[in-house]
């Protein structure tokens, strides 16, 4: 059974495991229309409770440093690859992100976003299709056709990595300053996109 309203999944049961560890499916969040995009793997305990993508630690760490490249949460959109929890946090396997990439595709090709920002290694190798060194690429930008049209994917690596090796903020920073220049976001949040 699959129920979809807009761009949300509201009922959804191709992925038995997940379905059985989830408490609900958590859908993207933030405007529908955002300049950029972020892209996690999939919910953890705190976004499976709440409901929303990148909350706890890793969320707190998220905001910071789009605060510090000058892009405020709220106006960006926050997706997963995968909406359902893995059981113990466990990466997606390769079935349940194909099962979910249709969900994905539909949602990035609604929101349209200037730079999607992948946020960690998972992420990174099922947009782009390869193997990602994501500490050696953070910051780099890559050409990917994903949701029928060409797309900019900035990679970074995931907010939770800083908390366990701080040395990694900065390639995290660097990243969401990567998709600000991409998007025209000046250190304000102000659009650039006018001078050009």
């Amino acid at each position: 059974m699959e129920r979809t309203d807009g761009i949300d999944v509201v009922e959804c049961e191709r992925c038995p495991a997940l379905v059985d560890c989830r408490s609900r499916i958590v859908n993207g969040h933030g405007p529908v229309d955002a300049d950029v995009a972020l892209v996690g793997e999939a919910p953890g305990a705190n976004e499976d409770r709440e409901g929303r993508p990148f909350v706890g630690r890793s969320g707190d760490v998220l905001d910071e440093a789009l605060g510090a490249a000058g892009i405020p949460r709220e106006t960006v959109r926050i997706i997963n690859c995968v909406r359902c929890r893995p059981p113990d946090n466990r990466d997606p396997h390769e079935e349940e992100l194909a099962n979910c990439r249709p969900y994905l595709d539909a949602e990035v090709d609604a929101v349209d976003p200037e730079a999607l920002v992948t946020l960690g290694k998972v992420p990174a190798e099922h947009l782009l299709d390869r193997s990602v060194g994501v500490t050696d690429e953070a910051g780099e930008v890559y050409d990917a056709r994903i949701a029928g049209a060409p797309r900019r994917v900035v990679v970074s690596v995931h907010p939770a990595a800083t908390l366990y090796d701080p040395s990694q903020r900065e390639a995290l920073d660097r990243a969401l300053e990567r998709a600000a220049d991409l998007a025209g976001e000046s250190e304000s949040g102000q659009s650039r996109l006018g001078e050009f």
